[in-house]
């Protein structure tokens, strides 16, 4: 008997909607990573990109990418929600939001880019999930959003079958994670090598000055002075003190104000402060003590807990970088 013919496997369809006004790099990027991942492996991906009408949608940058309508999608994969300056639009006219909710359920994965979560939001596929977003609006999604648990320091998060991301470049690491699920880690480890990128990013959001995330009208003096004063005691009575509080007012209104508790602030400051002492050379013990971590694995643990990986580790790739 003849064995029966093999037929090549079904694409997985991936769908990025789109918005006026969507940041270019939240879909392209991810379009590429899967575009160079059917490269090496064919047939793994088909990508469409669609908004509420079928035609040109522009971007921010007023660049347009061709669309078909979100209207009458069938046999969706992966649905990516694309973030950008129209975002705020997009949620205000709603529109975008019904066929997302509407396709969610019988697509198997859905996923968010940037500000896209507060597209994703709107639909209540996030409530009571964790998700990220871009860090300067984390704490905005946070307030119009107290169902969502928000992280603002991670690239991307996955909640069963709901996935969001940090920004704009985050796509890409989102992307090359999807892939990961899919095809394994050498596929994508192969497209991140193609695309000239991380396949695992070393560190997360708090790449960027936790003092420009901390920023606070009401307490953004006092942020300066903890950044001088990072040895010394900052508690939250200390800090309370200095901001002339009591300590649980002081803690509820910095929460609400910067979207993070003052302990975890000042860990960002002084992990940040530790790994630009890191860059430069210098015992890790000694780095530990002279930011306020006192010890080097409590330094470690919130390196690990960060940025992903350990003091001696993100040393060796910041010298390498």
């Amino acid at each position: 008997m003849s064995k029966k013919p093999r037929f090549p496997p079904k694409p997985r369809t991936v769908l990025v909607a789109l918005f006026p006004g969507f940041q270019i790099l939240d879909a392209a990027g991810p379009i590429a990573a899967f575009e160079i991942a059917s490269r090496f492996v064919p047939n793994a991906y088909a990508i469409r990109a669609a908004a509420v009408k079928a035609g040109v949608c522009a971007s921010s940058s007023g660049i347009g990418m061709p669309v078909e309508a979100m209207s009458g999608q069938r046999n969706i994969d992966t649905l990516i929600i694309s973030g950008g300056n129209g975002t705020g639009d997009a949620m205000r006219d709603g529109k975008l939001a019904v066929p997302i909710k509407s396709m969610a359920p019988r697509a198997r994965r859905v996923a968010s880019v940037c500000s896209g979560a507060f597209i994703l939001a709107q639909t209540g596929l996030l409530d009571r999930k964790l998700a990220t977003t871009h860090w300067r609006q984390a704490p905005l999604l946070k307030r119009l959003f107290p169902r969502v648990e928000v992280d603002a320091d991670r690239i991307y998060i996955k909640q069963g079958k709901v996935w969001t991301s940090a920004g704009v470049s985050a796509g890409i690491d989102l992307a090359l994670a999807l892939i990961a699920e899919d095809l394994g880690a050498d596929v994508s480890a192969a497209v991140a090598r193609e695309m000239v990128v991380y396949a695992k990013r070393p560190g997360g959001q708090t790449q960027h000055s936790a003092l420009l995330d901390l920023e606070s009208a009401r307490f953004d003096e006092l942020n300066a002075w903890m950044r001088n004063h990072l040895g010394e005691d900052l508690s939250v009575e200390r800090l309370a003190k200095q901001a002339a509080m009591s300590p649980r007012n002081f803690a509820r209104a910095y929460a609400a104000d910067t979207g993070t508790t003052p302990a975890k602030a000042v860990e960002r400051m002084r992990a940040e402060a530790a790994r630009a002492a890191l860059e430069r050379g210098g015992a890790i013990q000694e780095i530990a003590q002279r930011v306020g971590f006192g010890d080097s694995e409590r330094m470690r643990s919130a390196f690990v807990r960060l940025y992903g990986a350990p003091p001696a580790a993100l040393r060796r790739t910041l010298r390498h970088a």
